[in-house]
């Protein structure tokens, strides 16, 4: 009897054990990349291409760092990423939510059907619209223009889902007693239905944010001047240093264009994790 009891309180231990070996040991592998990222980019020029690769810094070269802002104007990618990425990301919450409010609480002819439509966008790729995005751009002269980076990411369908799919597990009560008070949709909607849709809004933020931060292939189309350039276009300014085997140099951009979104990961997980759990699938 005893050893059954221990041998039934140790095979969870061993389980857990397990688990978090493997765990561990893949975090650790896929943190090897960016190990030796940040190792590169404190090392000199002439050690960048040792091998073995060397995954911890053997020197702190921090001139890398210094030649990014010197040598091309990083300061301005990093204020222009910023102001894109703000201004698309807050747009983008407002209507997301917008549209998700009466695809989750209204009742009305053709709102399924609609939705599916809504949710088609998802499986179009951003290279098929934006030939014909350019060319309305340049009916309306915004090429190379920073409105040219936002217009396009109003629209996130993963988001409207996200809202709509928090919004329906949200309790009726709420909105009936609001109703009662006088309130209409509007007012609910944004007095009872945003508050409390508040976690997935984080989620939401979260993942376009990221997107339009990361963003390439549009500022690689809409912007020609070297100082609108956002930092993932602004990188490809620093080609030329590793062309010259200063792959370091490039490396330290981008180091730097790493730091904001980790901050905001690290600041925002607790709500990112509670929004998405919070996030139901009901529908």
């Amino acid at each position: 009897m005893n050893d059954q009891r221990n041998r039934s309180r140790l095979l969870p231990r061993i389980g857990a054990t397990v688990n978090h070996t493997v765990l561990i040991a893949t975090s650790a592998l896929m943190l090897l990349p960016f190990s030796w990222m940040l190792a590169t980019s404190l090392r000199l020029p002439k050690d960048s291409f040792n091998l073995p690769p060397a995954l911890l810094p053997t020197s702190f070269h921090t001139a890398n760092y210094t030649a990014v802002f010197r040598d091309v104007p990083f300061f301005s990618f990093i204020l222009n990423s910023v102001a894109v990425t703000a201004v698309a990301t807050i747009l983008q919450c407002i209507i997301s939510a917008a549209a998700a409010y009466p695809f989750a609480r209204m009742k009305f002819r053709g709102r399924n059907a609609l939705f599916l439509l809504m949710l088609s966008g998802l499986m179009i790729p951003v290279q098929v619209t934006v030939i014909p995005l350019f060319l309305m751009f340049r009916q309306v002269d915004l090429i190379d223009t920073r409105t040219a980076l936002v217009l396009p990411a109003l629209v996130f369908p993963m988001g409207i889902f996200i809202l709509r799919q928090h919004m329906l597990t949200l309790p009726t009560s709420y909105e009936e007693a609001a109703r009662l008070d006088g309130a209409g949709h509007l007012r609910i909607f944004w007095n009872v239905i945003l508050p409390m849709s508040r976690p997935a809004l984080v989620v939401v933020a979260m993942l376009s944010g990221l997107a339009t931060w990361n963003d390439f292939f549009r500022p690689l189309i809409f912007i020609n001047s070297i100082d609108k350039m956002t930092i993932p276009l602004g990188l490809t300014v620093l080609d030329g240093f590793a062309r010259t085997s200063n792959i370091a140099v490039v490396l330290a951009g981008v180091v730097i264009s790493i730091v904001p979104p980790l901050v905001l990961f690290i600041l925002g997980s607790r709500h990112l994790v509670r929004g998405m759990a919070l996030t139901g699938l009901k529908g």
